[in-house]
Parts: structure tokens; sequence; C-alpha cells
């Protein structure tokens, strides 16, 4: 007796409907199927924003399985109307695209995320990001967008697709095909392979910053932002891309840091920095510190920080780091 209890014990741990084991184990396994269609999808992305196509070789590489399971997931996406093979190519369909693209902007906004807000260390993000971008529903991943202030670009100077599905060009050229001889701004620091990215890092290279090449040759690249130099291999240099310096440059050189402006001095607001993203720039313009605003110091502070700035009527305080990241000019 006490024995036919314990079997139909242990038959409904297994088979009860959503907590039994069998259950568990199905959803698991959906949940794996799932990541390995969606992993598949942005490679395929990948390769079409590059002006090339997958094929199950490049697929069987990046996903490290055997041909067998990649020959048996073309069939499950095939069926599923996600892409077609034409020969040896394999091409996203529209609604492959859409959905590629939905598993792209939650990578690059968790990127965001985690990077301005959790602080992580820019050379982990990446993974982090390749392990939560699986989980967000559609309406989930609208409210990330929103409070991280709509980003258009990843802490690597990607594009993030918007939530109609539409995504801008990436920016830029490698420093190494450069050939003005003015200042270049960096746009985007490529994060493959790792070991590239780490001694981007590494030198002290980051998003936004404006440097000029200084010295080039076949073994050596130097670049300098007119206060450090930076010493990298070309091969090395090739992951670091830039463009011409933005209009945004020109309005920066007419005006200061809200910082650096002297007590009860009347300015006006240029712009904030573009340095500022994520919550933060949301906070901002929350607070009314919108291009145009009148602002101005109201109250020191014995102790230096913070300072009480007056904008639309309201006292607000602002760390000097943060109102350094505030360009006005004075009126």
């Amino acid at each position: 007796m006490h024995y036919i209890v314990a079997l139909a014990a242990i038959l409904i741990m297994i088979f009860l409907p959503r907590v039994g084991l069998l259950s568990i184990y199905k959803s698991y396994r959906a949940a794996k199927e799932r990541e390995q269609v969606e992993d598949a999808l942005k490679h395929l992305l990948d390769r079409e924003n590059q002006g090339r196509h997958a094929s199950p070789e490049s697929l069987s590489g990046t996903l490290n399985i055997p041909r067998a399971e990649v020959t048996r997931l073309i069939e499950n996406m095939e069926e599923q109307g996600l892409l077609e093979s034409r020969g040896t190519e394999l091409h996203l369909t529209a609604s492959g695209e859409r959905w590629a693209l939905h598993v792209l902007r939650a990578h690059r906004l968790w990127e965001r995320y985690l990077a301005d807000e959790a602080r992580m260390p820019l050379n982990k993000i990446h993974d982090e990001a390749q392990k939560r971008e699986h989980s967000l529903t559609e309406a989930q991943l609208n409210e990330l967008d929103a409070a991280l202030g709509y980003p258009t670009r990843d802490p690597h100077g990607d594009p993030i697709p918007s939530r109609e599905g539409k995504m801008n060009r990436a920016e830029g050229m490698p420093i190494t095909a450069w050939q003005a001889e003015g200042p270049a701004r960096i746009v985007h620091l490529e994060d493959e392979p790792v070991i590239a990215y780490e001694q981007i890092l590494a030198a002290g290279l980051r998003l936004g910053q404006d440097i000029r090449i200084i010295e080039k040759n076949q073994n050596r690249y130097v670049l300098s932002d007119g206060e450090s130099e930076y010493k990298l291999a070309p091969a090395v240099a090739s992951n670091v891309y830039v463009t011409a310096l933005p209009e945004s440059e020109m309005l920066k050189r007419e005006a200061m840091p809200l910082a650096e402006l002297a007590q009860d001095q009347r300015a006006q607001i240029v712009m904030l920095d573009d340095s500022v993203q994520g919550f933060t720039r949301r906070r901002f313009l929350d607070l009314g510190l919108t291009p145009g605003t009148t602002i101005y110091p109201e109250l020191g502070n014995f102790f230096g920080e913070p300072r009480a700035y007056r904008v639309r009527g309201t006292s607000i305080a602002l760390r000097n780091d943060q109102a350094s990241q505030i360009w006005v000019k004075p009126v």
C-alpha cells in the first residue's frame, strides 16, 4: 500500500500541469529552442546588414552546433516562415526580419541599461545582454525603451532599432581608413574580437572622444585627444570607427558647461552633452532642461555641491558632474 502511495506521489510530481517536472522540462526545452532560433535570426540580420547572406556553414560556426542540427533548425525556421533557402544562401523573410530586429533591439537596450544604470564594465555587458535579450515581450521592451529616454545608440555606438522596426545606418569608418587631417569623433568601438575590444578599453579610448592621428605606419597607430596619446596595433585600431565632428560640436564651441556659470549669471541652455543617456537624460528632460530654457545659479553651497539652479520658476539641485553635462550660453 505504501509503495502504491509513493508511486502515485512520484507520478503526480512528474506529470502535474505547469509545476510538474515534465512540464518544467518542456518549458525549459521550448525556451532553449526559442533562444536558438533568435540567435540564428540575429546572425542572418547581421550578415544582411553587412551586404552578405548567411549560409548553413556560417550558422553552424556562429551557433557552435553540428551541421545536422543546423539543417533541422533551418527546416524548422522555414516552416515558421522566418527564412528562405536559396541555394547555399539563407534569406530572412519579412516576418523573420521583424523578429530579428526585436531581439537586436532588446540586446542593445539591455547593453544601454547595464552600462548607464547598472554601471557594469563595458567588456562585460555584451555577454550579460546576450542572456537577457530573450526574456522581454514587446510591451516590456517598450517600457524599458521609455525608461531609458529612447536612446538611439548602444554603448558601442551601434544604432538601436525603433519600436517600429526601423534602424539608422551605422556611422563612421575605421580610423585606419580616415584620411582627413583634422580631428575626428569616435562613434563606434567594435566589440569583436573580444581581445581587440579589451585592448581599446585598456588604452583608455571611449565613445564620443575627439581624436586625431599623429603617427601611423605598418606597426602602429598613435592617436591623440590633445592631452594623452594612444598607441594601437593597426589590427586593433581598425576596430575604432570615427566620423567628422557633428554640428553639436560647433554649438559647444560657443557655449560653456553650466557648472562654470558665475553666481546669478543668466544663461540659455544650448544642448545636453551627447554622453547624457538613459535614465539621466530622461530626468534632465523631465526637469525642463531643454534647449532655449533660461537657467541660472541661485544658491551656493558651503561644501561646493550640489548647487541650486533656477529653471522654469523652480529651484533644482545639481551636482557639478551633472551640471558639466549641460551646455549653456550666457545672456
